[in-house]
């Protein structure tokens, strides 16, 4: 039986190259994506899409999804090794993920994992130490392979047990990526994707209000998770949050997110807004159709507008 990696595979340049490097040795690739409300997102329900993108594209033996949103908003509220600059928990991020895929080893026949990480690329989760640390809290130690920066680090067990040549491993190491560049035009690489996976946890335009929901509410649910991640966002005097949908695509997402005890907010008479509560004080009713009138360019400037207030199949009418 030819050898298997699992790959943790966040689409990043650095994670490509690594399964490149083990397939040019006769391994077969997993390329496992973790997906979280802030994170690989898109690929939600798109489990075979997936499979044949990394197949196609980057010829991986197989893609797989792993959707693991629960542990890693349990985590969020409070992570062990704290956030980076922005509400980004890296560190523990790494260990939940490491976590996941050892168990996922003996259901997908791999002997090892694998990641893109490269010594000293990320001050917070990719110095020499935390690689170690990240190891041992994970409890992988042994069975984690670096590719690119192999050589810099020390012999794993699938090369010790000859499942892969370290000789035709690599030695990067630093922030810089002239070497991964580099490497991607030599292996014919259609598209230079960029260096990670694009977390909107590290989006400083998103991640402080991520930051304040998570500070008020006790818990968090996935619902919650991605609606935080659209849309125009409002905190009333009341302590009401609302959110409202800036496009028919917002919208209807909003829509499909709803769930019958969620207080809804829409224009009887105009187009507009769709609006929907995360956390709602009935005395922020009012103020919540002001909003939705407001953002409504047809219905903005009419006395008397009319917002259906929608929960668990009863509809009232606010006039503003």
């Amino acid at each position: 039986m030819k050898a298997r990696a699992l790959l943790l595979f966040s689409e990043g340049l650095d994670s490509i190259l690594a399964g490149k490097i083990l397939a040019l040795q006769g391994i077969e690739v997993y390329a496992v994506r973790f997906i979280t409300p802030f994170f690989g997102w898109k690929w939600k329900g798109k489990e075979k899409e997936f499979d044949t993108y990394v197949r196609e594209e980057f010829g991986f033996h197989r893609g797989i999804i792993k959707d693991i949103t629960k542990e890693y908003l349990a985590m969020l509220k409070k992570p062990p090794h704290g956030y980076g600059s922005q509400f980004n928990p890296c560190i523990d991020c790494k260990i939940l993920m490491l976590k996941h895929a050892k168990k996922m080893l003996p259901h997908v026949s791999a002997q090892f994992l694998a990641t893109g990480e490269v010594v000293g690329q990320r001050p917070m989760s990719q110095l020499r130490n935390i690689l170690r640390h990240i190891e041992k809290q994970a409890q992988v130690e042994d069975i984690l392979l670096r590719p690119l920066c192999a050589l810099k680090l020390k012999e794993t067990k699938p090369e010790r047990e000859g499942l892969v040549d370290r000789s035709k491993l690599l030695d990067i190491a630093g922030r810089g990526r002239k070497r991964q560049l580099a490497l991607a035009k030599e292996l014919g690489l259609k598209k230079i994707p960029s260096p990670a996976g694009g977390c909107l946890l590290t989006d400083p335009s998103l991640a402080p209000r991520i930051k304040r929901f998570f500070e008020k509410e006790e818990e968090v649910t996935p619902k919650e998770a991605e609606l935080l991640t659209f849309g125009r966002h409002f905190e009333l005097p009341h302590g009401s949050w609302l959110v409202l949908g800036r496009d028919a695509e917002e919208n209807e997402r909003i829509k499909t997110l709803s769930e019958p005890g969620d207080t809804i907010l829409k224009l009887r008479d105009f187009p507009g807004p769709t609006g929907i509560f995360l956390i709602l004080c009935k005395d922020d009713l009012l103020e919540g159709a002001k909003l939705v009138k407001k953002y409504a360019p047809k219905a903005r400037k009419n006395e008397n507008v009319a917002v259906r207030i929608i929960s668990n199949g009863e509809e009232n009418i606010i006039l503003v």
